[in-house]
């Protein structure tokens, strides 16, 4: 090999360092964003249920709670399941399945003739769209190009707060429009499909056929790349087939050893910040228009104030956005998400007053809309190619369980400690992760992945 060849750059960089373009890597970004909004659509979906599921079926407010609870286990069933799947059988295959198993089971709730038919068939959809935020987040990451990829990475949270309002939104037209909460999951699934159909003719990463010794796809995937985005075409190299790292098929206890023994203090970071920031964020999707409406507002009006704490959240992607790489990942993750948490405290008190209560929840809806942008785009970037999908995977998994045990355990600590107290323990636990963070995380602004 001469020194010549040993300078050229490699695919994965040639990938890195493309132009952006809206038709090419910017398809990419608003087919994942979209799979990333049914996402945010079903979780906060369970906020509206709880309520009126209770009321069908005459259910006490904690058994109410399994209904988020089997949901968001689902889901962290598939975080891991799914990115560690699209480590092995690659981005765009996982891409495409996780929204049709989310359809399917979906369905199958709304025609639930029982409770725990019900919760049984929210706990499979959670299974599929689970992987929508690790597959998605892995695949988008790998075609952005490096100095465009912080910004792009939060911009995907952009499409969290427009599914959490269109959620409680439909939920308000529907109810008062037809009284019929099955309806709303029905109306639900008709985009989903769609967006099923159209990630089909997502390309596979080249970082990931790279990785895989499949020089041939993957050469021929960068060169239309480079086509497309109009850059100008250069010599690179690719790994050797028999050298690349390949991955096994090993057990998922492998896969979950390989990140602990990547770096134990970074995914210690990872999983403490997903389970503390997101455990904020899942309490008050689940539980405000449950505690709006015991603060007197009538359910509808709950409905569209909490739709209201979602889609303000879209201001906080924005700015997000413009400041994650000007200020860093680190920085901007260890203001806004310790001061989300504790503007859901002080909302709490101010609940006397409904219009001062739904201000603040404004307020939570945008800081904290700052914080998981950029959760999402750091802990993405703390892994290399082979351990993305499973090592974030894994982070959300984590955060999923926290977040579908944490309605149950809230709906009991709340009657007997109150509400402000049970939210300043999510805070205590917001702060303890971003200290962690600050000591044995670094910083990803910029950096090329590997």
């Amino acid at each position: 090999m001469t020194n010549e060849y040993r300078k050229l750059p490699t695919g994965a960089s040639v990938v890195q360092n493309l132009p952006w373009r809206w038709n090419v890597q910017g398809k990419i970004f608003l087919i994942g964003g979209l799979g990333f909004m049914f996402d945010a659509w079903d979780v906060t979906l369970n906020g509206a249920l709880i309520p009126l599921v209770s009321e069908e079926w005459g259910l006490e407010r904690s058994t109410a709670a399994l209904l988020s609870t089997a949901n968001l286990i689902g889901m962290a069933v598939g975080a891991f399941a799914w990115g560690t799947i699209a480590d092995r059988i690659g981005r765009k295959n996982a891409f495409a399945w996780t929204l049709l198993i989310f359809s399917v089971f979906t369905v199958a709730g709304a025609l639930s003739p029982s409770f725990e038919l019900f919760v049984l068939f929210r706990f499979l959809a959670g299974i599929g769209l689970g992987g929508c935020i690790p597959v998605d987040y892995a695949l988008v990451g790998e075609f952005t190009p490096a100095k465009a990829r912080g910004r792009v990475l939060t911009a995907m949270d952009g499409w969290w707060p427009i599914g959490a309002a269109l959620a409680f939104f439909v939920t308000a037209v529907i109810q008062s429009t037809f009284d019929n909460w099955r309806l709303i999951l029905v109306v639900m699934v008709l985009p989903a499909l769609l967006v099923f159909w159209v990630r089909r003719g997502v390309p596979e990463s080249p970082m990931y056929l790279i990785r895989q010794g499949q020089s041939a796809r993957a050469a021929k995937v960068i060169d239309d790349l480079v086509a497309r985005t109009g850059a100008a075409e250069t010599p690179y190299t690719l790994p050797d087939p028999r050298d690349a790292p390949r991955l096994s098929a090993g057990s998922v206890g492998e896969q979950l050893a390989k990140v602990w023994r990547y770096d134990w203090k970074i995914t210690t970071a990872a999983w403490s910040l997903f389970f503390s920031v997101l455990l904020v964020y899942y309490l008050a999707l689940t539980w405000m228009p449950t505690i709006l409406a015991d603060a007197g507002m009538s359910q509808i009006r709950a409905f569209f104030s909490t739709a209201g704490m979602a889609g303000v959240g879209l201001l906080g992607v924005v700015v997000s956005a413009l400041l994650v790489e000007r200020v860093g990942r680190k920085w901007l993750l260890g203001v806004s998400g310790p001061l989300a948490a504790i503007i859901l405290i002080i909302t709490s008190f101010a609940l006397g007053n409904p219009s001062a209560a739904v201000i603040w929840l404004l307020v939570f809806g945008f800081v904290i809309q700052i914080a998981i942008p950029v959760l999402y785009a750091y802990v993405s970037e703390l892994y290399p190619t082979d351990l993305r999908g499973s090592g974030f995977g894994w982070a959300s998994t984590f955060s999923r369980v926290g977040a579908g045990v944490g309605p149950l355990v809230f709906a009991a600590a709340w009657p007997v400690i109150g509400l402000a107290n049970s939210f300043l323990i999510a805070a205590v636990l917001v702060i303890a992760s971003v200290l962690w963070m600050s000591r044995f995380a670094p910083e990803t602004r910029g950096r090329v992945l590997h």
